[in-house]
């Protein structure tokens, strides 16, 4: 059992799966935003760098030592 049930997270998911997944959701919704609701196939290896560059953000932002938490550039 993951530590995620143990202390009442609703979705299972560790903290840091939740960062990620928050990180994601917020990349792909600017992306969609920027291209009109459509990401075309064409466009797919931008939004995939983008949206590394976010994990990428939230991953540092969660190491020991990391000052404050990531900056959505929203």
């Amino acid at each position: 059992m993951s530590d995620a049930f143990v202390v009442g997270d609703p979705d299972g998911l560790s903290p840091l799966l939740v960062a990620l997944r928050d990180a994601i959701a917020r990349e792909l919704h600017a992306q969609l935003a920027l291209r009109g609701e459509r990401i075309a196939l064409a466009d797919l290896p931008e939004v995939s760098y983008q949206i590394t560059l976010r994990v990428d953000e939230t991953l540092r932002c969660t190491r020991p030592g990391a000052a404050g938490r990531a900056q959505s550039p929203e």
